[in-house]
């Protein structure tokens, strides 16, 4: 049941009923306006505004909507988590049918898929493909230390701005491809933050994340690295442009902005602490995002 204070949630309850509200937020719909910045980048990129709204929300359907609510729901449905998860606070118990629900929503996101550039599908059946290895066992990568983290970057980094690009049929950019690298590596800064919150949980599923591999001290230390080499990339794909980096400092000064407190703090930390570390991390990728839709396309 929804506590008191989420009022929205209420809200929907009383039109929905309890049991098609679960299916709703484990969906987690609270991530998708930033799935939906970080695909619609490429897009812009690509061709600014351009591309005819049909094929834009066709691709936002397909991508953000049916491949990212599908994953995270069957995300939900192994898991069974009972504390906070990314973008979902007191998560209602994983609907009986989550499972069979998120398949249709991954398969409906293929076929729909197909009616778009072919560049786009293969981008989006691949990501589909890593949504299930991620999650299903026996496979379950996000288990595996290492594998976890690099099916991330893969497919929330790389290949979403990439999908947006392709979304528009037009051949990839030096530029495009050099910050999606960018923000592959991005990824490999946030992720750890996403699990910090959640070693307890992870610990007592068995699962051996990186963060409950490594430490998070030192998981911190490797987002630094990480962070730095995105930008490295960034000011890689601004040059190609022959446009100066400089403005990126903005981008750089966001991150550091939330990674060295935490760096600093991390061992007096509550896990609440740490949960809100991750979303100032996102703030922190919505300020990456705007900084280069200034460079790349203004």
């Amino acid at each position: 049941m929804p506590q008191p204070r989420f009022v929205l949630r209420r809200t929907f309850e009383r039109f929905l009923g309890p049991n098609a509200l679960a299916y709703l937020l484990h969906l987690r719909p609270l991530e998708w306006p930033i799935m939906s910045a970080h695909f619609l980048l490429g897009t812009l990129l690509a061709v600014g505004w351009a591309l005819p709204a049909r094929s834009t929300f066709l691709g936002w359907l397909v991508f953000v909507a049916l491949l990212n609510g599908g994953t995270l729901a069957i995300n939900s449905a192994f898991d069974q988590d009972e504390g906070d998860i990314g973008y979902l606070k007191s998560p209602p118990k994983p609907p009986e049918h989550l499972l069979a629900f998120s398949s249709v929503l991954l398969a409906a996101s293929v076929l729909l898929g197909w009616l778009l550039p072919r560049p786009f599908f293969w981008i989006n059946l691949a990501c589909v493909a890593m949504s299930v290895l991620y999650s299903a066992p026996p496979v379950r990568l996000k288990a595996r230390a290492g594998w976890d983290l690099l099916i991330n970057c893969i497919g929330f980094g790389l290949l979403t701005p990439l999908a947006g690009w392709a979304l528009t049929g037009r051949p990839f950019s030096p530029s495009i491809v050099a910050a999606s690298v960018g923000f592959a590596f991005l990824f490999a800064t946030l992720y750890p933050m996403t699990q910090i919150y959640q070693v307890a949980e992870d610990s007592r599923r068995g699962d051996r994340t990186l963060v409950i591999r490594v430490g998070v001290g030192r998981s911190l230390g490797l987002a630094l690295v990480a962070m730095v080499l995105a930008h490295l990339w960034f000011a890689w794909a601004v040059t190609l442009l022959k446009r100066s980096p400089l403005p990126l400092f903005i981008s750089l000064a966001a991150w550091l902005g939330v990674l060295l407190p935490w760096m600093a703090r991390w061992r007096r930390w509550t896990d609440a602490q740490h949960e809100a570390g991750m979303y100032r991390g996102l703030v922190a990728w919505a300020i990456t995002d705007l900084s280069l839709l200034a460079l790349l396309w203004i």
